[in-house]
């Protein structure tokens, strides 16, 4: 990967994108419908995110947690995220993202396993935008895969094993956690709670939490170097 995450210029962005099915159900429609929307919204989003300083985005699209959700919306969740990841591919490789599932693929349909590889081997020397989707995820299980998966376990090797440090978490729908999701990479991360459901997210909110982002003085659990006293010239 040619990202620089040492540059402070470039971001991880994770994003929890909540509230499809409350988008639809207070328009009176089927929750697949905010589900169809908010697919929409991640192109938009996408397309904004190199121009807002982001390098990494990391998007939430289905949890471990969802599997609970009816059969029905499971199902057409699962086709239109194969169907996203055909469809954008050109448009990846023409724009320059890398595209990376990350979660669980034992209990996905092979024909979404098979659409996941083809997008990342197609993608894989794209230098403008990673993007990460979280399918089957559980950050608490990646934690455990990972640490499972390393013969010296640190704090060092773990971030290797999971992923950046995340910088910005974003969650839309006006929820106030976590839910499971980039649990060790955003342990320092600065969070912006939108009160906009998913489907209504735009590049100028994405734009707006970057601004709220950079505003913010972030410490590492440190403290500031002060800022120096001005001296009047004419005391020199």
């Amino acid at each position: 990967m040619a990202f620089n995450f040492t540059n402070q210029s470039t971001l991880h962005a994770g994003i929890i994108m909540d509230g499809n099915g409350r988008w639809a159900l207070g328009r009176g429609l089927p929750r697949a419908a905010g589900h169809r929307a908010g697919v929409a919204t991640v192109e938009r989003v996408v397309e904004a995110a190199p121009g807002a300083g982001i390098g990494v985005l990391t998007l939430f699209a289905f949890s471990s947690d969802n599997w609970r959700r009816p059969p029905a919306e499971v199902d057409a969740l699962m086709r239109m995220l194969s169907s996203y990841l055909e469809k954008e591919v050109g448009r990846c490789v023409e724009k320059g993202v890398r595209l990376q599932a990350i979660g669980r693929r034992d209990r996905l349909a092979p024909g979404l396993c098979r659409a996941i590889a083809q997008a990342e081997a197609a993608t894989r020397s794209g230098t403008g935008l990673w993007l990460r989707i979280a399918i089957d995820y559980s950050g608490r299980d990646a934690i455990l895969a990972a640490a499972r998966g390393l013969a010296n376990l640190s704090r060092e090797s773990l971030e290797l094993a999971l992923g950046p440090p995340v910088d910005l978490l974003i969650r839309t729908g006006g929820e106030h956690r976590l839910s499971d999701f980039l649990l060790w990479e955003s342990a320092y991360a600065e969070l912006v709670f939108s009160q906009r459901m998913w489907p209504d997210f735009g590049p100028e909110d994405l734009e707006a939490a970057v601004r709220e982002f950079r505003g913010r003085v972030r410490r590492f659990g440190g403290i500031p170097a002060p800022t120096p006293r001005r001296q009047e010239a004419w005391l020199d």
